[in-house]
């Protein structure tokens, strides 16, 4: 029992580490890292439970094979005395919370298993959902590209565009830019012409500007 529980010490140690580790990260790490530390969280939380029940069936036990070798003892006496009855109350009562405790660290155990699996799902649904996004980004058509990115001190930023399917474009149509299998933003059409067409931003870009030769595509969503 002491083996195990030096074991389920050692491991909540290494996992408390391994959390210390995820938040010292850097922004993009702890974005993407964070379901991985709710995980974490709750297997630490299970392990500290489940030796918190070891420690407690570890006394009981102790607490049995003393009564139990008093008991013996008192019988093999030449004249057993009865015990007094506030010890008996004593023992029950020792016995009792031991049992309590017990039952509590098995309720506690059930709560963590149950929490550990909803995350766990949770993660593996995000985890699927953001792949199948990745996929729609990447395989929707080419409308247009970035010719140039223009940040002017008056009107704001806005991008000059090479229109290459204008059936699908028009004053007013919004695309997305793509990089990769990502979107970082969205552009609305403006002013056309032969040559191109103006597009502004739709908001601000978190992660980085356009830049001439990023795709444009219609919302894959």
């Amino acid at each position: 029992m002491d083996t195990l529980k030096i074991l389920l010490g050692a491991t909540v140690a290494l996992l408390i580490g391994a959390l210390a580790v995820a938040y010292k990260d850097g922004p993009a790490e702890k974005s993407a890292s964070k379901d991985e530390v709710a995980e974490l969280k709750a297997q630490i939380q299970q392990l500290q439970i489940e030796q918190d029940r070891l420690e407690t069936e570890r006394q009981k036990r102790i607490l049995e094979e003393a009564t139990a070798k008093a008991a013996a003892e008192k019988a093999a006496a030449p004249a057993p005395a009865a015990p007094a009855p506030a010890e008996v109350a004593a023992l029950e009562e020792q016995l009792a919370k031991l049992e309590a405790e017990k039952a509590k660290a098995e309720r506690n155990a059930e709560t963590a298993n149950n929490e550990a699996a909803y995350v766990a799902g949770h993660v593996l649904e995000q985890r699927d959902n953001e792949g199948r996004r990745a996929r729609m980004v990447r395989d929707a058509m080419l409308i247009a590209r970035v010719k140039e990115w223009v940040d002017d001190p008056q009107l704001g930023g806005f991008a000059t565009i090479e229109i290459l399917m204008p059936e699908n474009v028009q004053p007013e149509t919004v695309l997305c830019v793509r990089r990769n299998s990502g979107i970082l933003g969205r552009l609305k059409v403006g002013e056309m012409s032969i040559e191109g067409a103006i597009a502004t931003p739709m908001g601000a870009f978190p992660e980085a500007k356009p830049q001439p030769g990023d795709e444009l595509i219609l919302d894959p969503m």
